[in-house]
């Protein structure tokens, strides 16, 4: 793909060490993984209220944004940051947990509703659209009656810890192809 500016790419998740293992976290730890490969290293962007790591993922220019709001309040960093680093909506990838995608399971998507995910409906609402990628990783449902509220904000359990690390690496590999390659090929090859 053509550089045009850098790549937009938001890890959605809560701030903080309370809730680094949740499952709502999981789009902040493929960023890790991404970062990790890079050897970049977050720091403060004051305006945006975000830890921010500009580097290429896959050859690409991107800037890695975790915003330090929590999920309802996401959109308000993601804006600030599309305005500062002049991103326009197709150059923007919220990776993301995904309750009604069982766990393991990974799919890209351009656009769509926000299917009751908080950080998607106020990045929508901040951002006046929903045409940006998507990098969706599935967590599955709760089990029983537990409301999805509180699945979402538990830590894996130790079974899925086990596969964990092989999903965000996938995840990472997903994202990259994206940038580098197009939608319908990232699909091609990830989507389950």
């Amino acid at each position: 793909m053509a550089d045009d500016g850098p790549w937009l790419l938001v890890g959605l998740g809560n701030p903080g060490p309370a809730y680094a293992g949740n499952r709502h976290n999981v789009g902040r730890m493929v960023l890790d993984v991404i970062a990790g490969r890079e050897h970049a290293k977050f720091s403060s962007h004051r305006r945006s209220r975000s830890d921010i790591a500009e580097t290429r993922v896959g050859g690409v220019r991107a800037v890695l944004a975790m915003p330090r709001s929590y999920m309802n309040e996401i959109g308000g960093p993601v804006t600030s940051l599309r305005d500062f680093f002049k991103v326009s909506p197709d150059r923007i990838v919220a990776i993301h947990d995904e309750l009604d995608l069982d766990f393991g399971m990974l799919r890209l998507k351009l656009g769509g509703g926000d299917n009751g995910h908080n950080g998607l409906r106020s990045m929508r609402r901040s951002l006046g659209t929903g045409d940006f990628y998507r990098v969706r990783l599935g967590i599955g449902r709760p089990p029983g009656r537990q409301d999805p509220a509180d699945f979402v904000l538990r830590d894996y359990s130790g079974a899925e810890r086990k596969d964990l690390g092989v999903q965000l690496e996938r995840a990472a590999d997903a994202t990259e192809m994206l940038l580098h390659d197009g939608l319908a090929a990232a699909q091609n090859a990830f989507n389950d």
